[in-house]
């Protein structure tokens, strides 16, 4: 009895170190994975103005009737952030309490903007997603002018005027993706990627 129960102790001591030996080669294969793969930043469209340009300031008028600039250097030295969302737009809902976090703990100004349909179903939307105390325009100059084709996207003006980043944005890791160019000075993290390859 005893040698059973030694022979099976034995065998469980075998098995836990075989079980440790395959955890630590997956977790090293995990590494060499993560290693492997780049991050993807917000995709850049081609079209509409380059990061770098001097933006044009627009005016527009908000939801509540209240001016607002989109463009050129901001009065009070902030950046702006700029977000096309839609009542339409599931990933919108999602992201829009992601980029209220990332402006404030990033000090940016953050405007919400969309186009077409009828104002009060986007005051019902504002009203929905608590996000009255940002301005929301309505307009599709704005989103030709910066070339938006698919939601959710964004732009990210430096405080000079200057268009630091745009994309569609997906996830918080695409929204903190601009802000990553503007520090870096490199239009998109795929450019980035792309020079670091070539070297």
């Amino acid at each position: 009895m005893t040698e059973v129960l030694l022979a099976s102790n034995l065998l469980l001591w075998v098995l836990v170190i075989i079980l440790c030996l395959v955890v630590f080669a997956l977790a090293r294969q995990v590494g060499i994975l993560h290693e492997r793969v780049a991050p993807a930043g917000a995709l850049m469209p081609t079209t509409g103005p380059k990061s770098g340009e001097l933006t044009q300031v627009s005016e527009f008028q908000d939801l509540q009737g209240n001016p607002v600039a989109v463009g050129g250097p901001s009065g009070d030295g902030r950046p702006t952030l700029v977000m096309w969302i839609s009542p339409t737009c599931p990933v919108c809902k999602g992201l829009i309490p992601t980029a209220q976090s990332l402006a404030r703990h990033e000090n940016l100004n953050l405007v919400f903007a969309s186009d077409g349909d009828k104002p009060e179903r986007h005051q019902a939307y504002v009203a929905d997603l608590q996000i009255s105390d940002y301005p929301y325009i309505i307009s599709q100059q704005l989103g030709m002018q910066y070339a938006v084709s698919k939601l959710p996207f964004a732009i990210l003006i430096a405080a000079d005027g200057t268009l630091s980043s745009k994309g569609l944005v997906n996830t918080r890791e695409h929204l903190e993706s601009l802000l990553e160019s503007m520090e870096t000075g490199v239009s998109s993290l795929q450019d980035y990627m792309n020079k670091e390859q070539a070297l």
